[in-house]
Order: structure tokens, then C-alpha cells, then sequence
């Protein structure tokens, strides 16, 4: 009988002593497990992982670094340029104010060279570009090399903004963010609901819809597929033109 009792006795701290080791096992997997969230997946939400647009390819590829995310600036008014014109580089002319919500047209100079008929042409151009709502360059091909591409591949404010440009004139593009990044933005350069001002110098027009040798930056000219297709635009004429 007293064997039977001890026997009985080893059993039930046996039975406890795996339970114990048990509840330790889940404790250290579970603080495992939540360590891993923690440096996996706890951020504060304060960035995003960039997507970067190739303009000509019209698709987006996913891009390894991250962006801070933007505030929109939808209803902030335009200032003008803060940003100090680079040496050769034009100034932009911001209409300071409300950002505009149709496309604006402004021949600064006039050329009397090829003229931009189609948007199946290839251009070739430089360009200043500036934010409405800070004023700040965000891209500029003066300084490095003009840039040359398909006009049909780009965003519609440039589509339809260099139509009727010819070679050796000088035009600025009031653009409104339904024709430009849209709701999507590209920061940290352009934010979300962002219109853009451009200055664009025509240097070279052609029929052959051939691929780009230096097309404006992925920041500046986003896919024609990121804007919605039904945004309305009009032209306002340069005085005296």
C-alpha cells in the first residue's frame, strides 16, 4: 500500500511539473511572437512605402524605401516661387492666389518654328517645375540635359498644355491636380491634391513616337493612368498673342 501511495504521489508531481513546463513554453513563444510584431510591424504611421511611376511605361513599381506621408493641399492658395532660379534656369511665373481648376496656357514667348500638333509627336524640351501651394521647385531639367518624349505618355496637362507650341517659344502651364498627381500625390516632392506651375521651353518637335532619351523626372510627369479621365480643362491666351 505504501508503495502504491508514493507511486501515486510521483504521478501527480510528474502531472505538475509538465504542466508547469508547459505554461513556460507558451509564455516564451508568446513573447517571442510579440517581439517579432514590435520590430516587424510597429511603426507611429508617420511613413509610407514609396511607389515610383515610370511616366512612359504607364505602370507603377514598387519601390523598397520609405516616404514621409503628405498632408493634402487641396483648397491652399498659390504663392509665388521661393525657390531662387538656378544659373540659365527661367523664373516661374506662379498666379498667386487660388490654385487654378482649369488648365492654364500663357505663351511668355512666342516661336516660329515646328508647331505641336498632335500628341503622337515626340518633344523635346526644357523645363522648371514649381509646387502652388509652397512655391518650391520641385524638378528642373535646366542644369543637366533637355528632356524628350512622346507627348501622349505624360500627364494630361502636358498633353494638351504644349498642343498649338512651337519650336523656340516659351510657355506656362497653370496645371490643376486633377491633371497632374491627383488625390495620389508623389511625395515627398508633389503632395496629394497638389497643382503644379511649369515653365516649358519647346526646342524640338517630331512625328516619331520613338522611346525617350531623358524624359522628365518620375516625380514630375506620373502616368496618364493615375488621373481621372474626365477632369474638365480649358485655355486662357496669353495677352497679346
Amino acid at each position: 500500500m505504501r508503495i502504491a501511495a508514493a507511486e501515486a504521489a510521483q504521478k501527480k508531481s510528474d502531472q505538475r511539473a509538465l504542466v508547469l513546463r508547459v505554461i513556460l513554453v507558451v509564455v516564451v513563444v508568446g513573447a517571442v511572437v510579440g517581439g517579432l510584431f514590435f520590430v516587424v510591424g510597429g511603426d507611429d504611421g508617420d511613413e509610407t512605402t514609396a511607389t515610383t511611376v515610370d511616366p512612359l511605361a504607364g505602370s507603377s513599381t514598387l519601390d523598397t524605401t520609405t516616404t514621409p506621408t503628405m498632408a493634402s493641399a487641396a483648397g491652399l492658395p498659390c504663392i509665388a516661387q521661393t525657390t531662387p532660379p538656378a544659373e540659365g534656369e527661367p523664373p516661374v511665373p506662379v498666379k498667386e492666389g487660388e490654385p487654378p481648376t482649369e488648365l492654364v496656357i500663357e505663351d511668355l514667348t512666342v516661336g516660329d518654328g515646328a508647331e505641336v500638333t498632335d500628341p503622337a509627336q515626340t518633344v523635346k524640351v526644357n523645363y522648371v517645375g514649381v509646387a502652388c501651394s509652397t512655391g518650391v521647385t520641385f524638378d528642373s531639367s535646366y542644369g543637366s540635359q533637355p528632356a524628350e518624349f512622346p507627348l501622349e505618355g505624360v500627364i494630361p496637362g502636358w498633353t494638351e498644355g504644349l498642343i498649338g507650341m512651337k519650336v523656340g517659344g516659351q510657355r506656362l502651364l497653370g496645371i490643376p491636380s486633377e491633371l497632374a498627381y491627383g488625390s495620389a500625390g508623389s511625395p515627398p516632392a508633389i503632395a496629394p491634391d497638389e497643382a503644379l506651375w511649369f515653365v516649358v521651353e519647346l526646342l524640338e518637335v517630331t512625328d516619331a513616337t520613338t522611346t525617350d532619351t531623358g524624359a522628365p523626372s518620375e516625380t514630375t510627369v506620373p502616368s496618364e493612368t493615375t488621373v481621372p479621365a474626365d477632369a474638365t480643362t480649358s485655355t486662357t491666351a496669353a495677352a497679346g498673342n
